[in-house]
Order: structure tokens, then sequence, then C-alpha cells
């Protein structure tokens, strides 16, 4: 196998592995897990974004045709959301990180639902499994399979991405507002008790 065909692969195998990581991180229950899961994840992005830069910038500062000189328009897709998450959603992830740390001192202590609500917002999953699904053109181009430069390769995987970008986008925005409802409900509940037992 190519050895840039190889270290395209481990960089989109990370980004897949970060995307399922993201997908279970709601549905936690207690807040240990959650912070152990949220430091996978942290260290899963960070690869993937140290892994996707260094492929990028080899081939600016390369003189011989490089893997990003080959798979170009491929890279070019997962590098608009890679961006997103180096700029929102590792942010976010450290905030659900340090959150979930103030609850794990005991092994069963239960996520507080705004922690599960926090860990199922959309700029925190959709970044990372976007980036992860559209490093697949990029491994399509470097297997030489399929080109994706003729225009109408270059629609039709623009096309594909934006509705899968829609429905991912869609069905987390779905399970957050689930969460943030049920918190806000959990709260309200413990207001009023609290308000019964001071009267």
């Amino acid at each position: 196998m190519d050895t840039d065909l190889a270290i395209l692969l481990a960089i989109a195998a990370v980004w897949i592995a970060a995307g399922l990581v993201v997908e279970g991180l709601p549905q936690l229950r207690t807040a240990r897990p959650l912070r152990r899961r949220t430091g996978l994840l942290l260290a899963l992005v960070g690869s993937g974004l140290a892994g996707l830069a260094g492929v990028l910038l080899a081939g600016l500062v390369e003189a011989e045709p490089t893997l990003a000189d080959r798979t170009a328009v491929g890279l070019a897709l997962p590098a608009v959301p890679a961006v997103v998450v180096a700029a929102v959603t590792v942010r976010r992830l450290r905030q659900l990180w340090v959150g979930a740390g103030a609850f794990a001192r005991a092994p069963e202590t239960p996520a507080p639902p705004a922690l599960r609500a926090a860990a199922a917002h959309p700029m925190i999953a959709l970044p990372v499994q976007v980036t992860g699904l559209v490093m697949l053109p990029a491994l399509v181009t470097a297997t030489g399979l399929v080109p994706l430069t003729s225009p109408g390769m270059i629609g039709v995987v623009l096309t594909a991405a934006v509705l899968a970008v829609g429905t991912i986008g869609v069905r987390h925005a779905l399970r957050h507002s689930r969460l943030v409802e049920r918190a806000v409900t959990v709260r309200s509940r413990s207001s009023r008790t609290a308000g019964v037992l001071h009267v």
C-alpha cells in the first residue's frame, strides 16, 4: 500500500472513530464515563486535526507531488468542518470535560440533565461527524477508483455533502432540544420542591 494512502486512511479512521464516540456522549447517564469519553474524544479530535493539517501543509511545502496534491478536491471538503471543530467544538468539549469532572468523584454519580444536553449540542457532534463523512471523497480520490476532479463529480459530491449535513444537523438539533427540555423540566421540579420545603 502506498504510504500516502496509508496516512490518509489513518486520518480518516481517526475522524470516523471520533464520530462514533461523539454519537454516544449524550447517552451516558453517569458523570465519570462522560468525562472519560469526552477526554477520549478530545484526543481523537486533536489527532485528526493534527493529521489533516500535516497532510495539507506537506502539500504546500513539498516540491514533488504529494497526497495533498493528488487529493486536493477531497481534502478541501473536510478542511471546512475541521476548521469549525478547531474553532468551536474543541472549546465546548473542554467545557464538557471540566463540567463532568465536577461530578465524577463518585463512580455512580448521575450526569445532570443539563450536562447531557450540553453533550448533545449540535456544534459538538455535527462538525466532527461531517469531517469524518467528507473524508470519504479524499479516500476515493486517493485510490484512483473515481476521479473527483470533473465538474460533474464535484457537483454530485457537494450535493451529497449538503444533504448529509442537513440530515445529521436536524437529527442532532432534535436530540439536543429534547434533552434541553428534560433539563428544564427537572430544574423546575427541583425549584418547586425547594419552595415547598422552605414553606
